[in-house]
């Protein structure tokens, strides 16, 4: 029997899982040391029990799928007024270089997707699946360009790889950057500076910021209106760049969200981030929970092996990458150590899994200031813009 949910069908139980992701995360101890997002718990659940029910025979969902789409925009555009380039100016040399080893990785992992999509599935696009989209990316950006190669390029079962692909990058990004951190800093005798100003980026904040940046209702509809005319003007641009390459819906908002930011930022007019990034979580959260809700699992029967090869070698990617290369370039001492760490984080999950790797570290080793200082303004504020991009290009080539 097929069931069709309508559009409040769906919305509300992607919200109702997403409940039951919080419930369980706060309750497991495992899916709180991986930093497991709740709609991932929550939607993945639902998705398990609808294989079920679908390798029975007893009963199958259709959804409509269109607050995904919309809550999806609205994410990436606020992700988009995150790029504030004053502070990665102002963040200095550790910053951009940081930044450039990461997306450097971010087009490794590409390669290495896409090479083996060849050997193993004669599939490029599908090995993209498990490349940057959910490495760097994580399940927002799986949840985003999935459906983009299976609906737009006949790709079947790129959605379903890249949300599996996602869960794992979390649990072993987790696994992986705190070991490594901690060889190094014993192999080596590495000694934190407990210097917490190292970076002297510090300001004092502007009455005009401290304004912008209180959750009231004027700003939350202030923000509101920043992500709806973003996203309104980024469909035009979308459209018009349509014309040379295909690009997910939400890249020319995340553009022109930035332009808008940055323009703000030269005319010294605040933009309302605090509110920009409660819409961007309660976003992420419906959009990922209706995403991974509307998995159709049955599609991994056949890729399970050649699954199981990519991600592996991506995992092996990131460990000598972020060993011999971050390590190296980020100066070889303790907090670079400590920024490996966080990189295994990212690199294979998101930011909070890296936050979570330096907290670990440090938590025994001493503070690490720089670290904590690069890694959030990178992996927060800039390595989604350039991997969206990046993806975007690796997707037209291959295409």
């Amino acid at each position: 029997m097929e069931l069709e949910l309508n559009l409040y069908m769906t919305a509300a139980i992607g919200v109702l899982l997403y409940v039951l992701g919080r419930f369980l995360v706060g309750q497991v101890n495992f899916l709180q040391r991986y930093c497991i997002p709740a709609p991932v718990v929550g939607g993945l659940i639902f998705a398990i029990l609808h294989l079920g029910l679908y390798a029975t025979g007893v009963l199958y969902f259709t959804f409509d799928e269109t607050l995904k789409n919309v809550f999806m925009t609205l994410f990436f555009t606020s992700v988009g007024y995150t790029a504030c380039f004053r502070l990665l100016k102002r963040g200095g040399v550790k910053v951009l270089v940081f930044l450039a080893v990461s997306i450097v990785m971010v087009v490794l992992q590409n390669i290495l997707s896409s090479g083996l999509g060849i050997l193993l599935l004669e599939n490029p696009l599908l090995g993209l699946a498990t490349g940057s989209i959910p490495m760097v990316g994580g399940h927002g950006t799986a949840g985003a360009y999935g459906p983009l190669l299976e609906n737009t390029f006949g790709v079947t079962g790129a959605n379903a790889v890249a949300i599996a692909a996602a869960t794992f990058g979390l649990v072993s990004g987790s696994l992986m950057g705190g070991p490594l951190a901690r060889y190094k800093i014993k192999r080596l005798g590495l000694k934190s500076s407990g210097n917490a100003d190292a970076l002297g980026t510090e300001e004092t904040p502007t009455a005009a910021w401290e304004k912008a940046n209180k959750l009231t209702g004027e700003n939350f509809m202030n923000a509101a209106v920043l992500l709806l005319v973003a996203a309104g003007l980024g469909s035009l641009l979308t459209n018009f760049l349509a014309n040379w390459i295909t690009l997910p819906n939400y890249i020319g908002s995340m553009i022109i969200a930035a332009i808008i930011r940055n323009i703000g930022d030269a005319t010294h007019h605040e933009a309302p981030m605090s509110a920009l990034d409660a819409w961007g979580n309660v976003s992420l959260s419906i959009f990922l929970a209706i995403a991974l809700m509307t998995l159709k699992l049955w599609q991994l029967a056949d890729l399970a092996i050649p699954m199981v090869i990519m991600l592996a070698a991506q995992a092996v990617l990131m460990f000598f990458y972020a060993s011999f290369v971050v390590f190296n370039i980020m100066g070889r001492d303790y907090e670079s150590a400590v920024m490996t760490a966080a990189f295994c984080g990212f690199g294979m999950g998101a930011t909070p899994n890296a936050m979570a790797n330096m907290q670990a570290v440090t938590k025994e080793y001493g503070p690490a200031p720089q670290a904590f200082f690069v890694v959030p303004l990178v992996g927060s504020l800039f390595i989604d813009f350039f991997n969206g991009v990046l993806i975007t290009g690796f997707i037209n080539f291959f295409a």
